[in-house]
């Protein structure tokens, strides 16, 4: 039966983490996050996991990437600096090809900006937060029911695809309190999907050595499947390398694994689009605003819509050329100074209203009311 109870954002992340079976949280406080390492630190022992506060951000995501390797589903979560100081590990979690779920409470910035403010301002941040070349995977939750499904469905991802997966909140959502209805626990757990793993002998392991749409098959450490985990560009058995095909091979696998099973990761919302004349194009806690501004304009006879990107990225591409091919207009909300309206540009290639606010506060319904109406 599904399950009834009044939470916020944050907790409902934590509680998540632990029903879809993570057993390590190393990480630091940080507004507006913190409440992911108060909630988990309490629920993990009780299933026998561990919680470590480090003494910054960079320690806890190492240590939360060490648990990863020994085979353990792991959590780390921040906010917008914290992911900036634990940029250079994500790279390393990328290119060894290490499964870690990461909670990202969005504020304002940049630097510490505005540490108990709503912002979006983590979008790009999400799509490359480490330089080199990879694929990111990232989730943003848009109601305080999919602060827990989104957080369930990046731990079955991370371990599909093998690397990290972004779950975004903001601080709206992440500290809003309210009743959720969260899917059974037993739904839940039948849902997690184990890491694949080798079972042949050791001397024919070779993690690395995969199709070009697979990811790597990292056995869990002390098992006695020896290979090695490495920053660097590498072979078969993780040894470093500088042969031009193998590096070739190497980044254009990162991609493909992705690109080649992108049905498994897009996700989106449609909302009254089906006659509608004026698309609200808006994710995260916008979106909430959004969905009242359609109730709202419907019943004076508007026919408008909204489309709400749940994959942020990769971006459910071809369904928005789709909606701005089919719809006159299109307005795009965001906390920020249009992060994601640049994705959108690319796709449809057309002209566009928007509504941007980067001052930590939140975009009312009226304020999209107004805007709407101006169109």
């Amino acid at each position: 039966m599904p399950r009834e109870i009044i939470s916020s954002g944050n907790d409902l992340a934590a509680k998540a983490s632990v029903d879809a079976g993570c057993r390590f949280f190393g990480g630091y406080p940080i507004t507006p996050s913190s409440e992911v390492m108060h909630t988990i630190s309490d629920l993990l022992p009780e299933v026998g996991g561990a919680c470590i506060q480090m003494e910054d951000e960079i320690a806890g995501i190492c240590t939360a990437i060490g648990a990863s390797m020994s085979g353990v589903r792991s959590l780390t979560a921040t906010s917008g600096p914290g992911i900036s100081l634990k940029s250079e590990q994500i790279g390393l979690a990328y290119i060894a090809e290490v499964p870690l779920v990461i909670v990202n409470v969005m504020r304002g910035g940049p630097s510490t900006g505005l540490p108990t403010r709503v912002q979006q301002g983590d979008v790009l941040q999400a799509k490359v937060p480490t330089h080199g070349d990879y694929n990111s995977i990232t989730l943003c939750a848009g109601s305080l029911e999919e602060c827990y499904t989104e957080t369930v469905r990046a731990f079955n991802l991370a371990d599909r695809f093998m690397q990290p997966v972004f779950v975004l909140l903001d601080e709206t959502l992440g500290h809003m309190h309210g009743k959720a209805v969260l899917p059974d626990l037993e739904t839940v757990q039948k849902g997690i999907k184990p890491r694949e793993t080798f079972e042949g002998s050791p001397k024919d392991y070779k993690p690395y050595e995969v199709a070009q749409d697979r990811p790597a098959v990292l056995n869990p450490m002390f098992k006695g499947y020896r290979y090695h985990y490495t920053g660097l560009h590498h072979g078969p058995n993780g040894h470093p390398t500088e042969d031009a095909q193998m590096c070739q091979d190497l980044i254009e696998r990162l991609f493909n694994k992705v690109d080649s099973h992108i049905d498994e990761i897009e996700s989106y919302e449609e909302y009254q689009l089906d006659d509608a004349e004026i698309c609200i194009v808006a994710y995260g806690s916008v979106a909430l605003s959004a969905r009242e501004v359609v109730n709202r304009l419907r019943k004076e006879g508007m026919k408008v819509g909204m489309f709400r990107p749940i994959t942020l990225w990769p971006s459910p591409a071809d369904k928005i050329k789709e909606i701005a091919n089919r719809i006159p207009k299109m307005l795009v909300a965001e906390l920020n100074m249009g992060q994601y309206s640049t994705e959108i540009e690319r796709v449809t290639g057309r002209d566009f209203d928007t509504i941007f606010k980067a001052n930590g506060r939140p975009i009312s319904p009226g304020e999209i009311i107004e805007k709407v109406k101006g169109m």
